[in-house]
């Protein structure tokens, strides 16, 4: 589980006085906390909810550091760009173009599906195999591709 390492982590940033790091481990269990306790209970969240988490996290840190280079604020690029590392350190490894393919694949013929209009059966399945592995953008796009 991530989130018992996230406190270690940022011990170890706070001696270390790497601001960087402290301020995406921050980010990661300030996350992880509002999302156990938006449910309401005290219960762990389970390991692929907290990969959900983290990729939403480097979502919106790209799509951050994109506006803040089109407005010409490196300095604000720079700091996202920094967290994403941090908070990537914690995915397990993204799986390349190809291998998506070939995992989308397999999914298109274990569930038979022919059309563009089976999309969402085998969305459904991809990213419960993807999950944390890969870009739902790029999962959508290989689907359609595949489909097609």
């Amino acid at each position: 589980m991530i989130s018992n390492t996230i406190d270690q982590e940022i011990k170890q940033a706070m001696l270390a006085k790497d601001q960087a790091k402290l301020r995406g481990l921050r980010a990661i269990k300030a996350a992880l906390l509002l999302a156990k306790t938006e449910k309401g209970s005290a219960e762990e969240i389970t390991e692929e909810a907290e990969l959900k988490i983290l990729q939403r996290l480097i979502k919106q840190r790209k799509e951050s550091a994109d506006i803040y280079k089109q407005q010409g604020r490196e300095d604000l690029s720079t700091v996202e760009e920094e967290e994403i590392e941090v908070i990537s350190a914690f995915m397990p490894k993204q799986l390349d173009r190809a291998e998506i393919e070939k995992v989308i694949a397999e999914v298109i013929t274990s569930s038979g599906a022919s059309s563009v209009k089976d999309m969402g059966k085998v969305m459904g399945l991809a990213n419960q195999q993807l999950a944390g592995k890969a870009d739902g953008k790029l999962i959508a796009e290989v689907v359609k591709t595949q489909l097609a």
